[in-house]
């Protein structure tokens, strides 16, 4: 029987010891999962897919989330791509504007202007011979995203999938367009998951304030939720910053 190695950080990996989890097992049942999920995504053929009324791998999806991804394939459908990469998945989320994954960005100092320069540099014509009448599906890539995002959503206990998944989902994918001008902007996966928990925390706290004070506007509210997520990663930056500057003298 082949194997395949996993790594873990070395807490879990101490855990699990102690634990006396079956790996074998707990990864085969995880791993069958995924691949039917990833297998599902990548065989929806967008131009029959009704976002309106999702089915199938796309149920749980926000109304937002949605819209990002019809945003997406519209831009993929424009440009003449055989395939909705992750680079139409990230300018979905920008193009639609006002979800909270955009928040979480600004709240890690993460420009948005810079994002869309950067995919833009990024960005490939795509390859003779396709056009608007062609079969549109998820690249390889955007697929593991969105099983990332799922996978995400699960862990945080949502039975929902939400905007705030899909920017976990395209930082964790290593292969994609959009994760690494992501990473390279300094949305480590780590860190932007933090930041998408506290940005979740901070969100219920508006909303029950604002519903309370229907006078605050919807700008203060956003100002206060950004103040909110950078107050909670403050401590985890301030512990990155350390390890690098200690690992800078020992080199």
């Amino acid at each position: 029987m082949p194997k395949i190695n996993v790594y873990l950080p070395d807490e879990l990996a101490e855990a699990v010891k102690q634990a006396g989890v079956p790996v074998s097992a707990v990864c085969q049942r995880a791993l069958e999962q995924a691949v039917r999920r990833v297998t599902a995504i990548r065989q929806t053929v967008l131009t029959d897919l009704d976002l309106s009324t999702p089915t199938g791998a796309l149920t749980h999806l926000t109304s937002r989330a949605r819209t990002v991804l019809k945003l997406a394939t519209d831009q993929a459908t424009a440009e003449g791509a055989a395939s909705v990469g992750t680079e139409h998945l990230l300018n979905g989320m920008l193009t639609e504007g006002a979800n909270l994954a955009l928040h979480v960005l600004r709240a890690m100092d993460i420009s948005l202007e810079q994002i869309k320069r950067d995919l833009a540099a990024h960005h490939q014509p795509p390859a003779t011979g396709s056009g608007d009448d062609a079969t549109r599906t998820f690249s390889g890539p955007a697929a593991n995203a969105l099983e990332f995002a799922v996978t995400e959503a699960t862990s945080l206990g949502h039975n929902y999938v939400g905007c705030e998944h899909f920017l976990l989902g395209l930082v964790a994918e290593p292969d994609g367009t959009a994760g690494q001008v992501l990473r390279a902007l300094g949305a480590e996966p780590r860190l932007a998951r933090r930041a998408v928990t506290a940005a979740l925390a901070g969100y219920v706290h508006l909303r029950a304030q604002t519903q309370s004070d229907p006078a605050q506007g919807q700008a203060q509210a956003a100002a206060m939720l950004t103040t909110a997520i950078r107050n909670e990663l403050q401590p985890l930056i301030q512990r990155l910053e350390r390890l690098e500057e200690r690992m800078g003298l020992e080199s």
